[in-house]
């Protein structure tokens, strides 16, 4: 079953400073109809304008992931890292049992243009820890990179939980497949472009919302869709595309 997510569907607030979409419940936006899908809990699209930031404030057991469109973010917590984060770079902050940051847009005339995701940890209590590293195009380009996974495979930045985060960029007519194990659901989100998505049912699962079963669906930037019952997910550029994927227990 595949249902979409609509990008103009989402929470959307612009704060002047902040323009942010909610894909999931967060913060002052709440839909009982979308709190989240398995592990995963939030995608936040985020502009953030020149010269400002979010100042400090704390988390607490949540794998926190900044995932870099454009522009650039500064981070600082009070573990002690202080970095920059840059579109192809990918950070992993594990809250654990609590940490302070904050982030920040230096760029004196740029904005910087960002996807923030948490991921709900396998329990609670973990300890704190920090991770960032760069995932160059030429490794994405046309194949499924993973950039994030329980055990920090191929080179990936590590969550506390059995979900797999993968990336591409596709140009018009290039596609990619991932296979889904039994039992295991996947989200796709869209940052820019536009696609079609394939399931392959496993149960007789029909089309969900938006999706008629067997046929392809068209996803542009800002939607998303998940995938419950089968047994991959295919991916088809029909612009420049930059997609994200989830492989979700």
């Amino acid at each position: 079953m595949i249902t979409i997510r609509k990008s103009d569907e989402r929470g959307h607030f612009d704060h002047g400073w902040l323009d942010t979409f909610h894909t999931f419940s967060f913060a002052d936006y709440h839909d009982d109809a979308h709190m989240g899908f398995r592990s995963l809990r939030v995608i936040n699209e985020d502009r953030v304008a020149p010269r400002r930031e979010f100042g400090t404030h704390g988390h607490r057991d949540m794998e926190i992931i900044t995932y870099m469109l454009a522009g650039e973010i500064a981070h600082k917590d009070n573990m002690g890292n202080g970095s920059t984060i840059r579109p192809g770079e990918v950070q992993r902050m594990s809250a654990g049992t609590g940490v302070m940051h904050s982030e920040r847009n230096p760029a004196p005339g740029t904005p910087a243009h960002l996807l923030q995701i948490w991921i709900l940890p396998d329990r609670r209590g973990h300890e704190p820890s920090y991770e960032q590293k760069r995932f160059p195009d030429a490794e994405r380009r046309g194949t499924l990179r993973l950039v994030a996974s329980p055990d920090g495979a191929e080179g990936s930045v590590s969550i506390h939980q059995d979900s797999r985060l993968y990336t591409t960029l596709l140009q018009p007519g290039e596609s990619v497949h991932h296979a889904l194990q039994p039992g295991r659901g996947a989200w796709v989100q869209v940052a820019s472009g536009a696609v079609t998505l394939e399931g392959g049912a496993t149960s007789g699962a029909a089309g969900g919302a938006g999706a008629a079963a067997g046929k392809p669906v068209r996803l542009s930037a800002g939607d998303g869709a998940s995938l419950e019952e089968e047994s991959g997910v295919t991916l088809t550029a029909i612009t420049p595309a930059e997609v994200l994927l989830f492989d979700l227990k």
